[in-house]
């Protein structure tokens, strides 16, 4: 049998803490766009990440061996599949537009970007789950390898890999071959 080897905490990273909820602001931008990257949605963005702090805020938390956006963004998948669990169980009134209405983003400075970032945010929520999840951890939400790796209980490796096949499924489907 193998003796299991721990690998040591960055410095800083306790073994055991709980999760300080005066520190969550720290992070409200990055999840935001994690989450529009994962609804393709601002609005259904800001309603997940909302309901994510509601989660993670009804109870203390205790983190072991992670930082807190690495948790939080655990969270706010979790979140995110147990709400398309949810809504698939649910009726739909009938049938969504073919073309729905662009909205310019408010905060925008060209409208142009505005657009742009809106079909970026949609090609990045069409991925499959495993390379969505990847290429919103570290190019959304901008976290390294080996925390994403952390994160979404996978490889290092696997991070790498799925990432590569992502970028290049974002780049085909905003470029307008959707294959």
């Amino acid at each position: 049998m193998l003796a299991r080897t721990h690998r040591p905490l960055p410095a800083g990273i306790p073994m055991e803490r709980t999760l300080d909820p005066a520190r969550l602001g720290d992070h409200l931008d990055r999840l935001y766009r994690a989450a529009w990257a994962l609804c393709g949605s601002r609005e259904d963005a800001e309603d997940l990440v909302q309901e994510t702090y509601a989660r993670v805020l009804a109870k203390p938390r205790l983190l072991r061996k992670e930082d807190d956006l690495g948790y939080l963004m655990r969270a706010l998948r979790n979140t995110f599949y147990s709400r398309l669990k949810t809504e698939s169980r649910r009726l739909r009134p009938g049938p969504l537009p073919e073309q729905p209405d662009a909205i310019a983003d408010p905060h925008a400075r060209d409208p142009e970007a505005a657009v742009e970032a809106g079909e970026l945010y949609a090609a990045i929520a069409a991925l499959p789950d495993d390379f969505r999840d990847v290429l919103v951890a570290v190019d959304v939400t901008g976290l390294s390898y080996k925390e994403a790796a952390r994160a979404l209980r996978i490889r290092e490796g696997t991070v790498m890999s799925r990432l590569y096949r992502a970028r290049q499924q974002v780049v085909r489907r905003v470029d307008g071959d959707a294959g």
